[in-house]
């Protein structure tokens, strides 16, 4: 007979308890960006260590050339195996003068009447995210003594600064960091009573492009009307990039872009996301995405290109009457399904090209390229986690795209062959990265009881799959 009610009875019981841990852990100021807090860093992963050595997992700080990496194995034979990745660093807390309370002295706070948050920095990103998953485990082996599945731990402390370092310590550590799924904690809620289960990822391209005309500047008196004008051209190349329903025209783009499922649709659809709702928290009211999809499909299925900076000429001020010899863009495109990042990235180049006047030359800087990452529909993890998440919050869990990218999930994919299931329990208003950063306690606290259910469920399930 299952003692998940006895664990979850005694997460309920314990949540003071698990919140003064967060609150201690919280209050280390693991700022990875800055040097001066390198040595506070060290102490937030050696905190984690130490809980973790605690539960009876084998624990230990792996260095790198950076900040060290939390590494902790409990290996279940024959059960299935789970890699959980989290971060212990922080942003900075800049402005200072904007913060409610000490960044980093923990408060509790009700904002609402029965809503109750936990402000500092990190309280939602990562340190409250990472604790929903150790509470579980803490609550599972008091009551069991045991683990329904196998689990590694492996929580960095560069996620804030660019993760520089993980890459080559997931491909060096693959055999030690076999697993049959990934689970982060790093991800949000649909709404507050929603839970979710975000199932893929957009990937990238990004290329800058530089368009050459003339030798050097000119005047615009003197060969304005004759000399082509590098950012005339590059705006007509740019201006050309979308057809009027939103279609990106580059030949070939939309090779291995698939279509989602009925079910999949139907469940996006039932979410209800509108263009006031999302477009309105921002100042706008219309989508200009493409037309006859859903908002929804065009912030997380679909594929987009979009230029995040154009320069050339004079800027400065007054006037200076210039041709410019030259004009820039930096353009990025988020790829999904299996889009080939390097056939985009040349296509693209190839799609400037053909536009360009005789005498007008382009050149390119490629500034990274990533594929599309989803999780298979049918895959019996996602399922599990889904109907565990069901049971806890009492409504149907829903599965989501991200419309960002999130590298490290790429790096289990290509460097350890496994998907990643990304559950977490953030919510729109914590204030990730600004002041006064917050973590509910209804996320915190049902986010440990919904890692209770969704161990069970994966224990249940066969090694391998």
């Amino acid at each position: 007979m299952t003692k998940l009610p006895a664990i979850l009875s005694r997460l309920d019981a314990d949540l003071e308890a698990s919140l003064a841990r967060l609150s201690s852990w919280l209050e280390i100021p693991s700022i990875s960006t800055d040097s001066a807090y390198a040595g506070d860093s060290r102490r937030a992963a050696e905190w984690l260590a130490k809980d973790l050595e605690s539960l009876g997992f084998e624990a230990a700080l792996a260095e790198t050339p950076g900040h060290p990496i939390v590494l902790a194995h409990r290996p279940k034979p024959g059960a299935p195996h789970v890699l959980f990745y989290g971060h212990y660093d922080v942003q900075p807390v800049d402005p200072l003068n904007l913060w409610d309370s000490e960044p980093f002295k923990p408060v509790v706070k009700e904002i609402a009447p029965g809503r109750r948050v936990i402000v500092a920095r990190g309280a939602c990103d990562d340190k409250g995210q990472v604790m929903t998953f150790i509470e579980a485990l803490r609550a599972t082996l008091a009551e069991t003594g045991d683990l329904p599945v196998g689990v590694t731990v492996m929580v960095e402390g560069e996620e804030e600064s660019g993760s520089v370092n993980l890459p080559a310590f997931v491909r060096e550590n693959a055999a030690a960091l076999k697993a049959d799924v990934a689970l982060v904690c790093d991800t949000g809620m649909w709404d507050r009573e929603t839970p979710a289960i975000t199932a893929s990822l957009r990937g990238m391209v990004y290329q800058e492009v530089t368009v050459t005309c003339a030798d050097r500047d000119l005047h615009s008196g003197l060969f304005g009307g004759a000399a082509a004008n590098p950012i005339h051209v590059l705006a007509k190349i740019v201006a050309q990039l979308h057809d009027e329903t939103g279609r990106i025209t580059i030949p070939g783009f939309y090779d291995g872009v698939e279509e989602p499922t009925n079910q999949q649709k139907a469940d996006w659809a039932d979410l209800n996301l509108t263009e006031d709702e999302f477009l309105g928290q921002i100042g706008l009211k219309h989508s200009i995405g493409e037309k006859g999809r859903m908002l929804i499909e065009q912030i997380q299925s679909r594929p987009t290109c979009d230029v995040n900076g154009i320069w050339g000429g004079y800027t400065g001020e007054g006037t200076k009457t210039v041709i410019a010899s030259q004009a820039s863009a930096k353009i990025s495109f988020r790829l999904v399904g299996k889009q080939d990042p390097q056939k985009i990235g040349e296509a693209f180049q190839a799609f400037v090209r053909e536009r360009l006047p005789g005498d007008v030359t382009a050149s390119f800087t490629a500034h990274g390229a990533s594929p599309a990452i989803a999780v298979p529909a049918e895959s019996p993890a996602l399922a599990a986690a889904r109907a565990a998440l069901t049971e806890e919050w009492g409504r149907k869990a829903v599965t989501i795209g991200s419309g960002g990218s999130i590298p490290v999930v790429g790096d289990f994919k290509r460097l350890l062959g496994i998907d990643t299931l990304l559950v977490g329990f953030g919510l729109d208003d914590d204030r990730v990265h600004s002041p006064n950063e917050k973590y509910d306690l209804s996320s915190f606290h049902k986010g440990q009881r919904s890692w209770a259910r969704i161990l069970e469920a994966l224990g249940a399930m066969k090694a391998g799959r």
